[in-house]
């Protein structure tokens, strides 16, 4: 009897080990597989230099990689730009086309949005771009909860002076237009 006391115990204690060091291997392999835990939500760079190859709207433009690859839908991050089809939709959509049409973007990965976009820092010529933007009167800078955004200095020059957008009195935000209209209709 107390030989077979002592055989369980020893087996217990034998398979609390085996537990444990598969549970170690387990861990050493997920860690070393570049943590192949974690979702990716893109293949690619974070820092790249692309090609504009069309703007949608105002912060909305597929790039395609110098380095080649597949091309890539962004959005622009901090800034929210007027709807195509809303008062200057048009004209913030040809600001932006305008100024990436014919150089070379640097474009740095934030992080994705909800739809699989990435939300992405643009520079031409090391200037960023939605700063040029929301200066020039043709996006507000994004607002989150009581942030007035990354612009909101560029946006209060903008407003002082009523460039583009700001020029009416009280312009309508994109987030209250499309709340009020929906989505625009594609063309």
């Amino acid at each position: 009897m107390l030989q077979l006391a002592r055989s369980r115990r020893n087996f217990s204690a034998w398979s609390a080990g085996m537990l444990l060091l598969g549970l170690l291997a387990g861990a050493q392999a997920a860690s070393a597989s570049d943590n192949t835990l974690a979702p990716k939500k893109s293949v690619g760079e974070r820092v790249y230099l692309a090609k504009v190859t069309r703007v949608f709207d105002g912060d909305t433009l597929w790039v395609r990689p110098l380095s080649g690859g597949r091309y890539r839908k962004l959005r622009l991050d901090g800034i929210d730009a007027p709807e195509i089809c809303q008062a200057g939709g048009v004209a913030s959509r040809d600001a932006l086309a305008a100024m990436v049409a014919t150089h070379h973007v640097r474009v740095e990965v934030r992080r994705y949005d909800d739809y699989g976009r990435a939300l992405a820092r643009l520079s031409v010529d090391g200037e960023d771009v939605s700063s040029l933007l929301v200066s020039a009167g043709h996006a507000w800078s994004s607002r989150w909860r009581r942030s007035l955004g990354p612009y909101a200095e560029e946006e209060a020059k903008a407003r002082e002076w009523g460039r583009g957008l700001f020029a009416d009195p009280a312009p309508e935000m994109p987030r209250d237009f499309r709340r009020r209209h929906g989505p625009c209709p594609l063309p």
